[in-house]
């Protein structure tokens, strides 16, 4: 049998109607968008139609889309662009302790460049309460950043509450959405964001494609030097096969999205239910918050379990994420799931299960056999 793919939240395939999309770019249209001839300008037209499709997903102009090679360079251009365009004046930067690694190691380097950073803490469910950021706002803020929903536990936090905090005290609004756009409704209107990146390969398109919404009036300092693409902010020769894929994954989420986000409500908790019932409620613990949280997402920690070792053993039939690691023979909670409070004992036995487009009810139900097999065995 091949191996059940509980792990949509660490990537996802590329959709058949993303790869059929890309097609052309493999077998014909290869013009330089820059190009002043027909090839260029089909390859041109591609390109522009692709920003239409992710604008059309985000509720925003075209003009307000830029393509990057992915989802970190996204957040590097959103957090560096704005230093470089504010160096004078405001210093005071604002992230959560749960961000990815492109977020805050980003701003741990810009408090090495004379900028001041408060990290707000999160409750048990992976919350931001608005409050605390209403308590660390200043003067001289430059920008908040916060994560639409948290890509370990799901957490979905309240954007709007926190943009309209910093936009009432004159700060930039960053919001990193690789994990929920395309999982719950994401438009730049109503959360108020400033900027929001993208990730394509979270969204059943590519590797090495993203983007960046920068809304009207926001100006950034470019991280690269060059010829002037994308409207000067990420210069270089487009990445037309890449780009073309992450319009048309834009435009397979923006079909049905309703019914895409209910079915993976019913197999997420069919996944926990089917655990809970064969292991027992009292052996395991639901992780991040019970309602706020993305659809797919089921993040559980099992007492007394090991789960880099659990999912070393059932690697071959399922594949899915610990949340902690071993280093040097200790075990080491996420910081997400430390910045929860998440006691050791609890942590180190975490599972990340995210389910997916091509997730099937009897692919759920055997990995509740197979997990609760190995768990078992492990136990004694």
């Amino acid at each position: 049998m091949t191996t059940i793919y509980l792990d949509y939240n660490a990537t996802t395939p590329i959709a058949p109607s993303v790869a059929e999309a890309m097609r052309p770019c493999l077998e014909g249209l290869f013009g330089n968008p820059s190009s002043g001839h027909a090839l260029g300008t089909d390859a041109l037209l591609a390109v522009e139609d692709a920003r239409d499709q992710v604008s059309a997903l985000l509720g925003c102009d075209s003009e307000e889309v830029v393509f990057t090679s992915g989802g970190t360079e996204s957040n590097n251009l959103a957090l560096i662009g704005v230093a470089r365009a504010h160096e004078t004046g405001r210093r005071h930067l604002i992230t959560t302790a749960i961000e990815h690694p492109a977020v805050i190691n980003v701003c741990r380097w810009l408090e090495t460049q004379g900028y001041t950073l408060t990290v707000l803490p999160v409750d048990g469910q992976g919350l931001v309460d608005p409050a605390d950021l209403q308590a660390a706002m200043r003067d001289d803020t430059l920008l908040v950043s916060v994560m639409h929903a948290n890509n370990e536990v799901g957490t979905v936090q309240p954007i709007r509450a926190l943009s309209d905090i910093a936009h009432a005290g004159g700060a930039l609004f960053h919001c990193d959405a690789a994990q929920s756009l395309g999982k719950i409704p994401v438009s730049v209107e109503a959360l108020g964001v400033d900027l929001l990146s993208v990730a394509g390969h979270k969204l059943y398109a590519p590797k090495g494609i993203g983007a960046l919404y920068v809304r009207d009036g926001v100006t950034l300092g470019p991280l690269l030097l060059g010829a002037g693409q994308e409207r000067g902010q990420r210069p270089g020769t487009e990445n037309l096969l890449e780009i073309v894929g992450l319009g048309a994954a834009a435009e397979l989420a923006m079909g049905e999205p309703a019914a895409h986000r209910e079915r993976s409500i019913r197999l997420r908790d069919r996944l926990h239910r089917g655990l809970v019932d064969v292991l027992g409620g009292e052996r395991l613990r639901l992780n991040g918050h019970p309602e706020k949280r993305l659809p797919n997402t089921l993040n559980i920690s099992l007492r007394g379990i090991e789960a880099n070792t659990l999912l070393a053993r059932i690697g071959d039939e399922v594949a899915a994420s610990a949340g902690a690691a071993c280093h040097a023979g200790a075990v080491e909670a996420s910081p997400v799931l430390t910045a929860m409070d998440v006691p050791l004992e609890w942590a180190m036995g975490t599972l990340r299960l995210t389910v997916g487009r091509f997730t099937t009810p009897a692919e759920v139900d055997r990995a509740v056999t197979i997990i609760a097999r190995e768990v078992r065995r492990m136990a004694g």
